[in-house]
Protein backbone atom coordinates (compact mmCIF):
# COMPACT_ATOMS: atom_id res chain seq x y z
CA UNK A 1 0.00 0.00 0.00
CA UNK A 2 2.89 2.23 0.97
CA UNK A 3 4.09 1.35 -2.29
CA UNK A 4 1.17 2.41 -4.22
CA UNK A 5 0.64 5.59 -2.30
CA UNK A 6 4.21 6.76 -3.25
CA UNK A 7 3.46 5.97 -6.95
CA UNK A 8 0.50 7.99 -6.89
CA UNK A 9 2.10 10.62 -5.09
CA UNK A 10 5.22 10.93 -7.37
CA UNK A 11 3.30 11.01 -10.60
CA UNK A 12 0.98 13.39 -9.53
CA UNK A 13 3.63 15.71 -8.54
CA UNK A 14 4.91 14.84 -12.34
CA UNK A 15 1.82 16.19 -13.14
CA UNK A 16 2.16 19.10 -12.10
CA UNK A 17 5.10 20.24 -12.97
CA UNK A 18 4.26 19.29 -16.22
CA UNK A 19 1.03 21.86 -16.04
CA UNK A 20 3.30 24.52 -14.10
CA UNK A 21 6.14 24.50 -16.70
CA UNK A 22 4.54 23.22 -19.90
CA UNK A 23 5.40 26.34 -21.64
CA UNK A 24 8.74 26.53 -21.21
CA UNK A 25 9.25 22.61 -22.63
CA UNK A 26 7.29 23.90 -26.06
CA UNK A 27 8.81 26.99 -26.11
CA UNK A 28 12.45 27.52 -26.47
CA UNK A 29 13.63 30.98 -27.38
CA UNK A 30 17.26 30.72 -26.37
CA UNK A 31 17.98 27.48 -28.17
CA UNK A 32 20.18 28.30 -30.96
CA UNK A 33 21.02 26.83 -34.50
CA UNK A 34 22.74 29.22 -36.09
CA UNK A 35 25.99 27.93 -37.97
CA UNK A 36 27.42 31.18 -39.32
CA UNK A 37 24.88 31.33 -42.77
CA UNK A 38 25.59 35.08 -44.32
CA UNK A 39 22.50 36.60 -45.79
CA UNK A 40 22.87 37.12 -49.47
CA UNK A 41 19.83 37.86 -49.86
CA UNK A 42 19.03 41.42 -49.45
CA UNK A 43 16.31 43.13 -45.68
CA UNK A 44 14.80 45.90 -43.83
CA UNK A 45 14.63 44.90 -40.09
CA UNK A 46 11.28 46.52 -39.57
CA UNK A 47 8.92 46.35 -36.18
CA UNK A 48 5.94 45.22 -36.08
CA UNK A 49 3.43 46.30 -32.59
CA UNK A 50 0.74 44.36 -31.98
CA UNK A 51 -2.68 45.23 -30.43
CA UNK A 52 -1.11 44.36 -26.97
CA UNK A 53 1.59 46.80 -27.42
CA UNK A 54 4.66 44.35 -27.93
CA UNK A 55 7.36 45.41 -30.82
CA UNK A 56 7.75 42.45 -32.88
CA UNK A 57 10.89 42.29 -34.93
CA UNK A 58 11.07 41.08 -38.58
CA UNK A 59 13.25 41.12 -41.31
CA UNK A 60 11.57 42.14 -44.93
CA UNK A 61 12.86 41.66 -48.36
CA UNK A 62 10.85 43.43 -50.92
CA UNK A 63 11.76 42.21 -54.18
CA UNK A 64 8.55 44.14 -55.88
CA UNK A 65 5.41 44.35 -53.59
CA UNK A 66 3.31 45.19 -56.41
CA UNK A 67 4.50 42.37 -58.98
CA UNK A 68 5.31 39.10 -56.78
CA UNK A 69 3.29 37.35 -53.70
CA UNK A 70 4.82 38.03 -50.46
CA UNK A 71 5.76 34.77 -48.22
CA UNK A 72 4.94 35.84 -44.39
CA UNK A 73 7.07 33.35 -42.42
CA UNK A 74 5.95 31.69 -39.43
CA UNK A 75 8.99 30.01 -37.37
CA UNK A 76 9.29 26.63 -35.44
CA UNK A 77 9.19 26.78 -31.78
CA UNK A 78 13.14 26.81 -30.86
CA UNK A 79 16.25 30.14 -32.09
CA UNK A 80 15.94 33.49 -33.73
CA UNK A 81 15.72 34.44 -36.93
CA UNK A 82 19.29 33.85 -37.82
CA UNK A 83 18.63 30.21 -37.12
CA UNK A 84 16.00 30.22 -40.85
CA UNK A 85 18.72 32.28 -42.91
CA UNK A 86 19.99 28.90 -44.72
CA UNK A 87 16.38 28.64 -45.92
CA UNK A 88 15.77 32.70 -46.83
CA UNK A 89 18.48 32.78 -48.52
CA UNK A 90 17.06 29.99 -51.26
CA UNK A 91 14.09 32.96 -51.80
CA UNK A 92 16.67 35.72 -53.39
CA UNK A 93 16.05 33.35 -56.25
CA UNK A 94 12.46 33.19 -56.33
CA UNK A 95 9.62 36.18 -57.64
CA UNK A 96 8.81 36.54 -54.38
CA UNK A 97 9.30 39.19 -50.74
CA UNK A 98 9.19 37.61 -47.88
CA UNK A 99 8.60 38.97 -44.21
CA UNK A 100 9.59 36.56 -41.22
CA UNK A 101 8.67 37.96 -38.18
CA UNK A 102 10.03 36.83 -34.21
CA UNK A 103 7.20 35.46 -32.32
CA UNK A 104 7.06 37.32 -28.92
CA UNK A 105 9.61 36.23 -26.50
CA UNK A 106 12.25 35.33 -29.23
CA UNK A 107 14.92 37.18 -30.89
CA UNK A 108 15.02 40.13 -28.06
CA UNK A 109 11.47 40.57 -28.11
CA UNK A 110 9.41 41.12 -25.13
CA UNK A 111 6.49 39.24 -23.80
CA UNK A 112 6.06 35.18 -23.25
CA UNK A 113 4.73 33.20 -25.99
CA UNK A 114 1.36 31.62 -25.72
CA UNK A 115 -0.65 30.13 -28.61
CA UNK A 116 -3.26 33.34 -28.27
CA UNK A 117 -0.16 35.49 -28.18
CA UNK A 118 1.53 33.79 -31.83
CA UNK A 119 -1.89 34.20 -33.31
CA UNK A 120 -1.86 37.77 -31.96
CA UNK A 121 1.89 38.48 -33.70
CA UNK A 122 0.62 36.58 -36.81
CA UNK A 123 -2.75 39.04 -37.09
CA UNK A 124 -0.71 41.95 -36.60
CA UNK A 125 1.95 41.25 -38.98
CA UNK A 126 -0.71 40.64 -41.59
CA UNK A 127 -2.37 44.41 -40.55
CA UNK A 128 1.00 45.85 -40.91
CA UNK A 129 1.54 44.69 -44.37
CA UNK A 130 -1.86 45.58 -45.35
CA UNK A 131 -0.52 49.24 -44.66
CA UNK A 132 1.66 48.76 -47.18
CA UNK A 133 -1.30 48.57 -49.63
CA UNK A 134 -0.82 44.04 -50.00
CA UNK A 135 -4.36 42.53 -49.98
CA UNK A 136 -4.87 38.60 -49.11
CA UNK A 137 -4.42 37.84 -52.03
CA UNK A 138 -0.95 39.23 -52.45
CA UNK A 139 0.24 36.92 -49.37
CA UNK A 140 1.30 33.10 -48.94
CA UNK A 141 1.09 31.76 -45.52
CA UNK A 142 4.48 29.49 -45.31
CA UNK A 143 4.65 27.86 -41.34
CA UNK A 144 6.96 25.79 -39.92
CA UNK A 145 6.63 23.40 -37.54
CA UNK A 146 5.30 25.25 -34.72
CA UNK A 147 4.42 27.75 -36.99
CA UNK A 148 2.14 26.01 -39.34
CA UNK A 149 -0.46 26.48 -35.68
CA UNK A 150 -0.19 29.47 -36.43
CA UNK A 151 -0.49 29.60 -40.19
CA UNK A 152 -3.51 26.92 -40.41
CA UNK A 153 -5.27 29.87 -37.68
CA UNK A 154 -4.77 32.41 -39.72
CA UNK A 155 -5.74 30.65 -42.97
CA UNK A 156 -8.99 29.87 -41.99
CA UNK A 157 -11.57 30.95 -43.80
CA UNK A 158 -9.29 33.75 -45.65
CA UNK A 159 -8.39 34.52 -49.00
CA UNK A 160 -4.89 34.11 -49.00
CA UNK A 161 -2.66 33.43 -51.92
CA UNK A 162 -2.03 30.35 -50.78
CA UNK A 163 -0.10 28.30 -47.71
CA UNK A 164 2.65 26.33 -47.14
CA UNK A 165 3.27 23.41 -44.25
CA UNK A 166 6.57 22.56 -43.41
CA UNK A 167 6.12 19.63 -40.85
CA UNK A 168 2.81 19.93 -39.65
CA UNK A 169 1.41 18.66 -36.54
CA UNK A 170 -2.39 16.87 -36.31
CA UNK A 171 -2.65 19.48 -32.99
CA UNK A 172 -0.64 19.39 -30.32
CA UNK A 173 -1.91 17.28 -28.00
CA UNK A 174 -0.84 14.32 -30.91
CA UNK A 175 2.64 15.63 -30.66
CA UNK A 176 2.83 15.66 -27.07
CA UNK A 177 1.09 12.22 -26.38
CA UNK A 178 4.35 11.10 -29.00
CA UNK A 179 6.80 12.29 -26.29
CA UNK A 180 4.79 12.07 -22.92
CA UNK A 181 2.28 8.40 -23.82
CA UNK A 182 1.46 7.79 -20.17
CA UNK A 183 0.64 11.79 -19.15
CA UNK A 184 -2.97 13.03 -19.96
CA UNK A 185 -1.89 15.62 -22.34
CA UNK A 186 -5.38 16.36 -23.63
CA UNK A 187 -6.16 17.75 -20.07
CA UNK A 188 -3.32 19.29 -19.08
CA UNK A 189 -2.03 21.21 -22.57
CA UNK A 190 -3.09 25.14 -22.57
CA UNK A 191 -1.49 25.38 -25.79
CA UNK A 192 -3.74 23.00 -28.09
CA UNK A 193 -3.24 24.38 -31.97
CA UNK A 194 -5.76 22.11 -33.48
CA UNK A 195 -4.88 21.94 -37.04
CA UNK A 196 -6.61 18.85 -38.03
CA UNK A 197 -9.58 19.90 -37.34
CA UNK A 198 -8.94 23.77 -38.67
CA UNK A 199 -7.63 22.63 -42.60
CA UNK A 200 -11.03 21.88 -42.88
CA UNK A 201 -11.44 25.22 -42.75
CA UNK A 202 -9.25 26.33 -45.48
CA UNK A 203 -9.99 26.45 -48.93
CA UNK A 204 -7.27 27.94 -50.69
CA UNK A 205 -4.22 26.56 -52.27
CA UNK A 206 -2.08 24.32 -50.03
CA UNK A 207 1.77 22.77 -50.05
CA UNK A 208 2.69 20.54 -47.22
CA UNK A 209 6.00 19.05 -46.80
CA UNK A 210 7.51 16.54 -44.50
CA UNK A 211 9.86 14.31 -44.26
CA UNK A 212 9.29 10.40 -43.74
CA UNK A 213 12.21 10.33 -40.59
CA UNK A 214 11.30 13.13 -38.87
CA UNK A 215 11.70 12.54 -35.11
CA UNK A 216 10.03 15.42 -33.58
CA UNK A 217 6.52 15.51 -35.61
CA UNK A 218 6.02 12.07 -36.86
CA UNK A 219 5.37 11.42 -40.64
CA UNK A 220 2.08 10.52 -40.10
CA UNK A 221 0.80 13.49 -38.90
CA UNK A 222 1.68 15.74 -42.19
CA UNK A 223 0.11 12.79 -44.06
CA UNK A 224 -2.67 12.83 -42.20
CA UNK A 225 -2.80 16.72 -42.61
CA UNK A 226 -2.51 16.67 -46.57
CA UNK A 227 -5.04 13.65 -46.68
CA UNK A 228 -7.85 15.51 -45.04
CA UNK A 229 -6.97 19.10 -46.64
CA UNK A 230 -9.11 20.76 -49.13
CA UNK A 231 -8.02 20.58 -52.72
CA UNK A 232 -6.07 22.40 -54.64
CA UNK A 233 -3.53 20.53 -52.70
CA UNK A 234 0.15 19.61 -53.01
CA UNK A 235 2.55 17.81 -51.38
CA UNK A 236 6.25 17.35 -50.96
CA UNK A 237 7.13 14.36 -48.90
CA UNK A 238 10.98 12.42 -48.68
CA UNK A 239 12.39 9.27 -47.34
CA UNK A 240 15.32 10.67 -45.69
CA UNK A 241 14.61 14.43 -44.33
CA UNK A 242 14.43 14.94 -40.86
CA UNK A 243 12.40 17.48 -39.12
CA UNK A 244 14.90 20.21 -40.33
CA UNK A 245 13.71 19.35 -43.93
CA UNK A 246 17.03 20.16 -46.53
CA UNK A 247 16.56 22.87 -48.84
CA UNK A 248 18.04 20.60 -51.58
CA UNK A 249 17.18 21.47 -55.17
CA UNK A 250 14.04 18.98 -54.81
CA UNK A 251 12.60 21.13 -52.03
CA UNK A 252 13.43 24.50 -53.97
CA UNK A 253 11.64 23.38 -57.36
CA UNK A 254 8.47 22.04 -55.55
CA UNK A 255 8.72 25.48 -54.09
CA UNK A 256 9.15 27.41 -56.41
CA UNK A 257 6.50 25.25 -58.53
CA UNK A 258 3.74 25.88 -55.97
CA UNK A 259 4.29 29.97 -55.95
CA UNK A 260 4.25 29.83 -59.66
CA UNK A 261 0.51 28.27 -59.69
CA UNK A 262 -0.27 30.55 -57.45
CA UNK A 263 -0.02 33.91 -60.34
Amino acid sequence: MELIIGIIVIYTSVLILLFIFQRSLMYHPQENNYFGDKLEVEIEKVKIKTSDDIDLLGWLHKKDLKKFKTIVYFHGNAGNLENRIYKLNHFKDMDVNFLIIAWRGFSGNSGKPTEKGLYNDAKSAIIWLKKLGLTEKDIVLYGESLGTGVATEIAQNSNFAGLVLETPFTSMIDAAKNFYPYIPVSLLLKDKYDNQNKIKNINIPVLVMHGEVDQIVPFWMGKRIFKIANEPKYSYFTKFDDHMMEYDEKLVFALKAFFKSLN
